[in-house]
């Protein structure tokens, strides 16, 4: 269990996020990309492969290979798309904290202008 630690983990932001933060934020975000699909096309490798050993007439007895490439390639494909959603779940929660942040210094520069009226 120690080791999902890092999927599980509750972080808290501490301090106000300056712009070097946001294109950190935007790096990992690309970052979770790639890798999303790095674990996609390899379950589409996996998957080929599998055909192809599958359809081999002089190997039938290597056809249980091809079984457990499908599955590998299955396995894959779930765990790109849940690894993928659970940091883009992460992510998500910095970026609504700089909306936040930028909802309420117009809300301070609104209120100053008011007052200046």
């Amino acid at each position: 269990m120690r080791k999902f630690k890092r999927f599980t983990s509750n972080y808290q932001i501490k301090e106000k996020i300056i712009l070097r933060d946001f294109l950190a934020l935007e790096r990992t975000t690309l970052a979770n990309e790639r890798t999303f699909f790095a674990y996609i096309r390899a379950g589409i490798y996996l998957s080929l492969a599998g055909i192809a050993i599958l359809k081999l007439k002089n190997f039938e007895s290597l056809s249980w290979l091809g079984t457990v490439l499908f599955i590998i390639s299955g396995f894959f494909f779930v765990f790109g798309i849940v690894r993928y959603q659970l940091l883009q779940k992460k992510l998500n929660k910095f970026y609504d904290l700089l909306d936040e942040e930028k909802l309420l210094k117009e809300l301070k520069k609104d209120k100053s202008r008011g007052s200046e009226s």
